[in-house]
């Protein structure tokens, strides 16, 4: 893009293993990435097949920005059980030595569990205290490894799914190399899409790109959905964004089909861009 680094999440192969999706995303076009962290795609807890992932990176000219941490119904650091949450962060902490070893400059989380729920004012409460005082070790470990912790949007349906959750624990988390990623498709279906950049303005890193038919969590290339990529293109130029662009994308169709779709997702968001310069 123009002004915006793209770069594409390692996700899109997450059922392949990374040593031969990097190949084929460095000859579709892509050198800056974002790494999954699927067991069937990268073993994080198996410290040489990180090092050799790092090591392909290296000899590919490719450079690994973030790492999506893991996540899953049994990684929960807002659950009031104790035993629970500390398995939950170790797990998280697991995760981020492993991006520390891909030379990572973020680490992406979901920062609530993937339950589905409305608690009670107390219950919210206590597990919003939880989930916070979970990211701050996690966001201690990411400064003490040069990293930058990112909180991503949820989906809505899901427990910490607004974004009013996530700005509260921001204020609660006392590190503050601490941002966020913005996931286009759950600020779609959550209907946020047109003030989130506003309310997050002074804490987005980075974009996690996907569009969407306005029923599910689609992760089609940007341009495929019904997202009003123009609108929200305008408040990025508007609100100085100056992070990077990761498409986000299925896992659809042969690796050059998947390819093809991000290089003309790529061009598309450029495209906007450039007019944005001069239109918005």
């Amino acid at each position: 893009m123009s002004d915006w680094p793209c770069g594409i999440s390692t996700g899109c192969f997450y059922k392949t293993p990374i040593l031969d999706a990097l190949p084929a995303l460095r000859d579709g076009g892509f050198t800056l990435v974002e790494v999954c962290s699927f067991p069937a795609h990268l073993d994080y807890h198996r410290d040489e097949q990180v090092e050799a992932a790092a090591r392909e990176m290296r000899l590919l000219g490719m450079e690994a920005h973030s790492m999506h941490a893991p996540f899953a119904p049994h990684i929960d650091i807002a659950s009031h059980d104790h035993r629970v949450r500390e398995e939950s962060v170790a797990e998280l902490l697991r995760a981020t030595e492993a991006a520390a070893k891909l030379s990572c400059r973020y680490l992406v989380l979901h920062p609530g569990p993937e339950e589905e729920g409305h608690p009670s004012p107390q219950d919210w409460y206590w597990r919003m205290r939880h989930a916070a005082d979970g990211l701050n070790r996690v966001a201690t470990r990411c400064r003490e490894l040069g990293m930058v912790l990112l909180l991503e949007n949820m989906l809505p349906h899901l427990l910490f799914g607004r974004t009013c959750d996530m700005l509260w624990l921001l204020g609660a988390i006392r590190e503050t190399n601490v941002g966020t990623c913005l996931d286009t498709g759950h600020a779609s279906l959550s209907g946020d899409l047109p003030t989130v950049v506003h309310k997050l303005s002074g804490h987005l890193r980075m974009l996690h790109a996907n569009d969407n038919l306005g029923k599910g969590d689609d992760h089609l290339p940007p341009g495929e959905g019904r997202i009003d990529w123009m609108s929200l293109v305008c408040q990025l130029v508007r609100w100085r964004f100056r992070g990077t662009i990761m498409l986000e994308l299925a896992g659809r169709g042969s690796a050059e089909e998947i390819l093809t779709g991000a290089r003309n997702a790529r061009e598309f968001l450029g495209d906007l861009s450039r007019r944005a310069a001069t239109e918005c």
